[in-house]
């Protein structure tokens, strides 16, 4: 039973005055979990700034009903499931290749994250590194450059509109603690082996040529290996281009169970001799894989599009991300139609229906992130509100995604992304291509294919740990802001968090 105290009804009322479009869970009444509530106009599966825009029509495509064959089936049609597809219809167009969706083509995170086409590993580099050692941690971060190129060439070559523009992520501090960990994190990549021509230190007036605006900086560090994209438009651009390749896309047609040859769907049956499970987050809700992944949801808001006036202010260089160092940080770009796009950590885990429509906003969370753009922008501190959304990443026990084909069952995994899904998926459907087709490359033996991780603790106390690593990291914040010297109690949870 959810209890909506009078001060939360007191506060979404005076959002909704002030314009903002709150997505309450909207999606039709016939969905799989019930859910039901206002829907934004013309389109009922706008979840997040990025769906409402979707200009192409989101009318569902053709479900699967009764028994269909093909040569690989792959549950799940955001950007690990498209990729796959995309790569190996590309690759042998022989090969029949059918997709099936519970939703629409990017309807879970693919199209409400933040935006980021951005390098790094997903994981923990010291745990690859014991299988593959540091060389092989190494490849695979150049493969992770190398991935935000091959989006935008993919987007090129296909004329998907969405936005790709390459101009590379700053990171900022504003106070000693934030900077000291910036330093001590862009010197460990020199020592790795990354260069100043992959990640470089900023002085303050160095950081005010990239964005003249952002307020209260000392220090920040920037990399060339970033691009922003509009993440919904991509994805369903995505669909698009593995239907012209000739791949069936299935959709409002959820899996019910996997397994090796088969998939078995609410209202037919997909018999294949390969079977990829593409599903994130989702994958928690079949029975048997409920502590295979945290569910945490990363939360968003959105501006009006801004004037040209505020933007010259602000001086902030198109398509630049930016994030800051606190330990629940943001995350923030300036969108095609010209807004600013605002995310964050730190919504709160919920011990029932962990992955649900009332996760994806809260009303803590989104007083956090005004009160960051205002602190963080102020030229755009009077901009109103128009979006609140947030959706769910697949967080694995050790933060390291994996790429898994076993040959004698058919069975294959793409995911784990751990908020880096827009590159990692990318790089995990060309590696399952080559896995699938057999083909030993570079990408076949990058350290996270054939990776394996143990499950999550069982409830509560994945509950309890998740709910005191939030508060952990709020405190340790709080204090740094007040005292100036680092918060030694975030170590506390350092074991639980992605590794830096």
């Amino acid at each position: 039973m959810t209890v909506v105290t009078m001060e939360a009804l007191s506060f979404w009322h005076e959002q909704e005055e002030k314009g903002v479009v709150v997505f309450r869970g909207a999606r039709p009444e016939d969905g799989p979990d019930g859910v039901a509530g206002p829907r934004p106009a013309d389109n009922p599966w706008a979840r997040s700034l990025w769906l409402e825009g979707v200009v192409q029509d989101l009318t569902p495509r053709e479900q699967l009903s009764g028994d269909h064959t093909c040569d690989v089936a792959i549950v799940g049609a955001g950007f690990g499931g498209l990729w796959t597809a995309y790569y190996l219809k590309a690759a042998d167009p022989s090969l029949r290749v059918t997709v099936v969706e519970a939703e629409i083509a990017g309807f879970g995170a693919a199209g409400r994250n933040g935006g980021f086409v951005s390098a790094g590993i997903a994981g923990s580099g010291a745990r690859y590194a014991r299988v593959s050692g540091w060389d092989g941690v190494l490849r695979a971060e150049r493969e992770t450059q190398h991935g935000v190129d091959e989006i935008g060439r993919v987007v090129s070559e296909e004329g998907i509109d969405c936005g790709y523009r390459k101009s590379g992520a700053m990171r900022v501090a504003t106070i000693e603690p934030q900077a000291q960990r910036l330093r001590d994190l862009v010197e460990a990549k020199h020592r790795f082996g990354l260069g100043t021509e992959d990640v470089r230190l900023l002085t303050a007036d160095e950081c005010a040529d990239l964005i003249r605006g952002a307020e209260g900086v000392l220090a920040g560090s920037f990399t060339p290996h970033c691009a922003r994209v509009d993440p919904a438009k991509l994805a369903r651009g995505l669909a698009a281009a593995c239907e012209r390749l000739g791949v069936k896309i299935y959709e409002q047609s959820p899996a019910e169970h996997l397994g090796p040859k088969m998939v078995q769907c609410r209202n037919g049956r997909i018999s294949a001799e390969v079977v990829v499970r593409a599903t994130e987050s989702y994958t928690i809700r079949e029975r048997a894989e409920r502590r295979s992944f945290l569910p945490l949801y990363s939360l968003m808001i959105a501006t009006e599009p801004l004037p040209q006036q505020t933007w010259d202010e602000l001086g902030w260089r198109d398509g630049l991300g930016v994030q800051d160092t606190r330990h629940l940080y943001y995350y923030a770009l300036r969108t095609i139609d010209g807004r600013i796009a605002l995310g964050g950590r730190g919504a709160p885990y919920r011990l029932t229906d962990p992955i649900s429509a009332r996760n994806e906003q809260d009303a803590g969370v989104y007083q956090r992130l005004c009160e960051t753009l205002r602190e963080a922008f102020p030229a755009a501190s009077q901009a109103r509100i128009t979006h609140h959304w947030g959706g769910s990443l697949a967080v694995p026990r050790d933060w390291c995604m994996r790429t898994t084909f076993d040959r004698k069952t058919g069975l294959g995994f793409v995911g784990a992304f751990g908020g880096h899904g827009v590159v990692a998926a990318n790089i995990s459907g060309r590696t399952m291509r080559d896995l699938i087709l057999n083909h030993s490359t570079e990408l076949t033996s990058l350290p996270w294919v054939g990776h394996h991780t143990r499950n999550w603790e069982p409830e509560p106390i994945r509950f309890i740990a998740s709910r005191l690593i939030a508060k952990t990291l709020d405190a340790s914040d709080a204090y740094e802001e007040r005292t100036g010297k680092p918060a030694k109690r975030a170590r506390l949870v350092a074991p639980f968090l992605p590794p830096s």
